[in-house]
């Protein structure tokens, strides 16, 4: 029996695509998506020769109650625009691609300005580049996508969108994953206590020395092809840069507020590559709920048998609160707030978070009471994995702080004792090259996972003078080589920078409060001038230490067993592991998860020195104390009052 095709509009593009069409199917014309469409329909074809999102939007609708598929082609500003290829049962529809197709654009918030105004007046009258040639172009290759569809091929269209330059008739096909906040075709789920449960399930390492469960190659087949496209990606460019010592490469999340660019380090930029997108990819998960619907806005009094005590994580001061401008209200358990379900892990029970700690875009509003950055989001080839890197996070940025605000003697680290030729090359490389010698040092807290505490010394007369950063890992070697890429990210390349805004920097020497944004930090001390604030850890009578007093004995094979033994670690020194599962659609395609992870008590990275957020974290005041720094508790007054130099 032959298919049935229904073409939708008028022009010279729908008769013609009519006319060829008809003499392989039966085809049927109507002018308007709001007559009713035939039930033994196989086939929907939207033609226009101009653009009118109405009728797109309007299709939607329709087809929503439908089974059948449909397609589209229009002519926008001197381009032809096919597909998607929509079907009411899987998410990617028109709406996610005119979504995606704006972002990509130059022009973005004109062009979505544009696209409301043409909904409301019916379109574009008329296109002048829609000349025959550029039609003709278009027919052809709506006719062959039409004829793949109804033959049950693979159609181009799945997924993608043809855009045809109309002055050249080059054409090219660009893959989009569907908006998981589309209002059209997304169908997460509202979020709930059950969803929040969290089993620890086996997540095997790829081979013995490894701490992840996915090859790096399996994702290399997918990533770029999957989310970077000029046109229409959830990234949309890549750059690589040759300036700093290592290979250094970022992606650029297009977004509506503004570009977002996201890097990875390595040691390959290929790999550098893949690990930008990664890291672009839990930056899009964490900046708002997309995986669950937000259903929850009550008092932490009423919700307080099954909610985190927003105190425990930290806040700020009445003295901060009362600062004019300040941009947060003091916490009040009796003001409503949008809460999500979180998992606790160490007493095995879901939790109720208050969103703007689960998601770091949320800070502002009527119920704000502290700003939330990425601290404690991973991603990961499994949930597990995830935990891990974020539990990493939280630590490395914990000892970080714990460091600066107690001031505390770390002992310095010998490299040499790590036994291992990539960080003796590494940090080689960053001698020669960059001109910075390296200290490490032993920041490891109560807990007993291996941290280190990294300064980057700069011996040329010009440029930033000292880079700081961290890592932690099970892995010491690990650790140290995660906080050297951090430091060579921002080598030579901010040089410039420094010395342009010169005045402005030594300004925030003598006035704190000028601190405000995250470069201000690290900018700061690249000053010389700031370097006498670390005397407390330039002791040069101090003996090196050795790596192996860092080793956390591990000889698991899988991530899983690692987790668990580091769980039973933090219940042993009463602190809760919070994850808030952050994984949305967008990554479900790739099995890839992403997750926030809160504990309670230790230190969270702010950026902006009024913004520290310290208040309720006694752990600052007791732990130099346990560890043998300190000779008795410190008091919040005694803590170091300077900005903190995490760039």
């Amino acid at each position: 029996m032959s298919s049935f095709v229904v073409i939708v509009g008028e022009g010279m593009l729908a008769n013609r695509v009519g006319a060829q069409l008809s003499v392989r199917y039966p085809v049927f014309r109507q002018k308007s998506i709001d007559e009713s469409i035939p039930s033994n329909t196989d086939l929907v074809l939207t033609l226009d020769d101009t653009w009118n999102p109405a009728v797109h939007q309007k299709a939607e609708e329709v087809m929503r109650g439908t089974s059948i598929p449909w397609l589209r082609g229009f002519v926008s500003f001197g381009e032809g625009i096919i597909g998607p290829l929509v079907r009411s049962t899987t998410p990617g529809c028109s709406q996610c691609a005119d979504m995606r197709r704006l972002l990509g654009g130059k022009e973005r918030h004109e062009m979505r300005e544009v696209q409301r105004k043409l909904s409301e007046v019916g379109g574009m009258t008329t296109d002048p580049w829609a000349s025959n040639s550029g039609l003709w172009h278009m027919t052809n290759i709506l006719i062959s996508e039409a004829v793949r569809i109804l033959e049950e091929d693979r159609a181009y269209s799945e997924g993608r969108v043809c855009f045809t330059d109309l002055k050249t008739l080059n054409s090219s096909w660009h893959s989009f994953v569907p908006d998981s906040l589309c209002s059209v075709c997304s169908g997460i789920p509202n979020d709930s206590s059950e969803l929040a449960h969290v089993s620890l399930n086996p997540s095997p390492k790829i081979h013995a020395d490894s701490f992840r469960c996915t090859p790096l190659d399996e994702l290399k087949k997918v990533l770029i092809n999957d989310y970077l496209d000029n046109r229409t990606g959830l990234f949309n460019s890549k750059m690589y840069d040759l300036v700093t010592p290592f290979a250094d490469a970022s992606v650029n999340m297009p977004m509506f507020s503004g570009d977002e660019g996201t890097a990875g380090r390595t040691q390959v930029y290929s790999d550098s590559e893949l690990t930008a997108i990664l890291e672009g990819l839990e930056r899009h998960c964490g900046l708002e709920p997309r995986g669950k619907r937000t259903v929850i806005r009550d008092s932490y009094r009423n919700l307080e048998e099954h909610a985190l005590d927003p105190l425990k994580v930290g806040v700020h001061t009445d003295e901060q609160y009362a600062m004019p401008g300040f941009p947060f209200e003091k916490f009040d358990p009796d003001r409503e707030m949008d809460w999500v379900w979180g998992y606790s892990l160490i007493e095995e029970r879901p939790i109720l978070v208050p969103e703007l700690l689960a998601y770091y875009s949320l800070g502002c509003g009527s119920s704000g009471f502290v700003y939330e950055t990425s601290n404690g989001c991973a991603l990961g080839g499994s949930r597990e994995e995830a935990i891990f890197y974020g539990i990493m996070e939280v630590v490395e940025r914990d000892s970080f702080l714990m460091t600066w605000y107690a001031e505390l003697g770390l002992p310095r680290l010998d490299p040499l004792t790590s036994e291992d030729e990539e960080l003796q090359l590494m940090i080689e490389r960053m001698r020669t090259v960059a001109g910075y010698d390296l200290y490490l040092y032993n920041s490891t807290m109560e807990h007993g996972i291996p941290s280190v505490f990294a300064m980057a010394k700069n011996r040329k007369e010009n440029g930033l003078n000292l880079i700081l950063a961290a890592g932690a890992h099970l892995d010491p070697v690990r650790a140290a080589k995660s906080a050297i890429q951090e430091l060579a990210g921002m080598m030579l390349n901010l040089d410039e920078k420094l010395e342009k805004n010169r005045v402005n920097f030594e300004k925030m020497l003598y006035d704190d409060s000028l601190v405000r944004q995250m470069d201000d930090h690290g900018m700061l001390y690249g000053l010389p001038q700031a370097e006498e604030r670390f005397a407390f850890l330039q002791d040069d009578n101090r003996s090196l230490r050795s790596f192996q007093e860092l080793i956390w004995r591990t000889e698991h094979t899988d991530l899983t067993d690692d987790l668990k033994e580091i769980l039973e670690r933090f219940r042993s020194r009463n602190l809760d592991v919070i994850v808030v599962d952050q994984s949305a659609p967008e990554l479900e395609k790739n099995e890839l998860h992403c997750v926030k992870v809160l504990i309670p008590g230790m230190l969270p990275m702010t950026f902006g020195h009024h913004l520290t957020r310290l208040t309720g974290l006694d752990r600052v005041l007791n732990v130099p104390e346990e560890l043998g720094y300190k000779d008795r508790p410190l008091t919040f007054d005694e803590l170091n009052q300077k900005p903190h130099p995490f760039p």
